[in-house]
């Protein structure tokens, strides 16, 4: 999705971001390595990354960690060459038992091919190459059922899982609750 590059519209954004959310349920970390710059920034939690190497190498352990992964992202706001997201994603944890977990935050994404003033305060265009070169999360994830076995139970306050198998994550109707 290279060729969607900045300055972003409502629908170029939204075409972004879907097609993020399309690469990252692949949990193929090369395959999504590859819509980052090569000297990419990241900000994920507690994580500092740069780089394809330290992508990949992220997104493999977080993908050995984080099973039955499916995500949802949507829009937030965009502006030029930014775009921030919401997103929801479910997992089971690998290293808690196989827990069902949801996260659930907010992302920044810059693109190449920013509006960068010169000395004089011209606007320069970079050479763009339509891909991410900084990507910052916040994220909190929340248990799913009682004792993480995804079921939900309303009527004691029990969140379960949306995004069950054979349900398309953008399908479910998000409301404001799960904001």
């Amino acid at each position: 999705m290279a060729s969607i590059k900045p300055p972003f519209t409502l629908e170029s954004a939204k075409e972004k971001l879907k097609f993020a959310q399309a690469m990252w349920n692949t949990r193929d970390p090369s395959q999504v390595a590859k819509g980052y710059t090569a000297d990419c920034t990241w900000r994920n939690r507690d994580s500092f990354i740069k780089g394809t190497e330290q992508i990949i190498g992220f997104l493999s352990k977080k993908w050995e960690k984080e099973r039955s992964y499916r995500l949802r992202k949507e829009l937030f706001c965009f502006q030029g060459d930014k775009i921030a997201v919401q997103f929801w994603y479910e997992y089971q944890d690998a290293s808690d038992g196989m827990k069902w977990k949801r996260c659930y935050g907010l992302e920044d994404w810059t693109y190449d091919g920013a509006f960068d003033p010169d000395a004089f305060g011209l606007i320069l265009r970079h050479k763009e190459s339509g891909k991410m070169k900084k990507r910052m999360m916040s994220g909190n994830d929340l248990l799913l059922g009682k004792d993480g076995d995804g079921v939900g139970v309303p009527e004691e306050g029990i969140e379960g899982r949306w995004f069950v198998d054979g349900v398309n994550v953008d399908d479910v109707e998000l409301m404001d609750k799960h904001y």
